[in-house]
């Protein structure tokens, strides 16, 4: 076997491996808005987490390892939950300039 044919069938093996043609623009502009989304839900997250941890508990139920983990768990559901109403406009830059940059390759 020579070099010849060894580099032709990497070739065809890499064209064979490109993403199935079936895949249309519509899912991808899904999959875009779904990663954009995610993105803005873990940036408001992350801001309003500050604003939950300087929030005590009440005594005698409240506080412990587990309020912290349920306090943490319930301020990325917050960001979720503000991202799929609309959010502060993050998922939309981001959602425009990814769609943007496939125009561009």
């Amino acid at each position: 076997m020579d070099i010849q044919n060894i580099n032709e069938s990497g070739f065809a093996a890499f064209q064979m491996a490109k993403a199935p043609p079936t895949l249309g623009k519509l899912n991808n502009n899904e999959k875009i808005r779904e990663v954009a989304e995610n993105f803005e839900a873990f940036f408001l997250g992350q801001m309003l987490q500050p604003m939950f941890s300087s929030i005590e508990p009440a005594k005698p139920f409240g506080g412990g390892h587990a309020e912290k983990i349920w306090k943490s768990l319930m301020v990325d559901e917050v960001g979720k939950s503000m991202a799929k109403n609309g959010g502060i406009g993050i998922a939309n830059m981001i959602q425009r300039d990814l769609l943007k940059m496939q125009e561009v390759q």
